[in-house]
Order: C-alpha cells, then structure tokens, then sequence
C-alpha cells in the first residue's frame, strides 16, 4: 500500500540517494524557516533534482522523483545560516507541488518501496573495488555505517552519486528499480573511462 505524504520540498542541483549523505548551506528565509520546522518536528523534507528554473530565486520546478532528507547534524556558525548534514530516505514520486506564500514548494508526495536486496553480480566486481576505494580515501563521514557491498542496490547508490556523472544520468539512476541494471550502466561508464 502506498504511503502519502505531505512535505517542503527542497529543489537542488543535485540528487539525493537513499542512504547518501547531503550537506547543505542554508541562507534564503524560506528554507531557513523549513530548516526551523524540520528540527523542531524533527521531521523530514523532499530533496529533488531541478527540472526547470534555479536553487535561488522563485520556486523551482522539481523533479517527478526524490528523496527523503532527514538532517542528522546541524551548526548555525552565524545568524541567518544554516550548515546541515542530511542523510538521504526513501524515494518519493512528487504528485504535487504547491509554492507557498513564501515560495517554499509543499509537495504531496508518495512514498516509493525500497528496492529488494539484491546480490552484487561477480561481473560488478570493478564497482565493488571503485567503490572500497573511494570509503578508504573520503573516510567515514562520507559514508556513514552500515555499509553494504554485497548489496547492488547500495553499491550502485553510491557510485552514483560519487561519479562525475551527468545530472539527469544521477536522477535516471535514483528512478530506476533496477539495481542490477544500474550497476551495468555503471560499469559500462567505468570501462569507458
């Protein structure tokens, strides 16, 4: 059964993956007052790519599919600013998205079931070894526990949103339920170098 939910919706440069780490400097009063809410509630927002339009300004278009951001840290190093750690949830397909008063985007949104575990595939051993590479030299902070390279799923989350990869490539990649697929996309990529 699907899970509606009804969030602030953040639009980025960026895309967020279950399990990624996001930090994010937080200026414009509309997010500001988000940030306030979410850590008051100690409750969630919506993280999607940009479709149309710019992360300053009036309000984005996002998306149709993002994720769940939780903050996990936070620091107001001055007045008015904002230095966030966030962890990425659960997908989310966006079913609206209203601005408000204050140009923050209020989004019904529906929870998207996580993909099943599924074993990494000997022929993604390259992914698996790229991928220990990049934990030993960003260290902990960027990938937090537990790590999971028996899982495609992960594996591929992760590479996904490490690699140099093009904006909408990242995002055909959080769209897909496909982890063994994704996994192949990679690989081509990292034999094409």
């Amino acid at each position: 059964m699907e899970t509606r939910l009804h969030l602030p919706i953040f639009p980025l440069n960026t895309v967020l993956f279950p399990g990624g780490v996001l930090p994010l400097k937080i200026f414009e009063q509309r997010y500001l007052d988000m940030t306030k809410r979410c850590l008051r509630d100690e409750s969630p927002f919506g993280v999607c790519l940009i479709s149309e339009g710019q992360e300053v300004g009036k309000p984005a278009l996002p998306a149709d599919v993002g994720s769940i951001a939780r903050i996990t840290q936070w620091d107001m190093p001055k007045l008015g600013i904002f230095h966030l750690i966030t962890r990425g949830e659960d997908r989310f397909r966006v079913l609206t998205a209203q601005p408000q008063p204050d140009g923050l985007l209020m989004g019904e949104v529906v929870r998207l079931d996580p993909e099943p575990a599924t074993a990494v595939a000997q022929r993604h051993q390259p992914c698996i070894d790229v991928l220990r590479r990049l934990v030993e030299n960003l260290g902990e902070e960027h990938f937090p526990g537990p790590h999971a390279f028996e899982d495609a799923t992960w594996v591929g989350y992760r590479l996904a949103e490490l690699l140099p990869l093009d904006l909408m490539e990242k995002q055909r990649m959080l769209v897909a339920n496909d982890p063994i697929g994704r996994l192949d996309r990679i690989l081509h990529l990292l034999k094409r170098g």
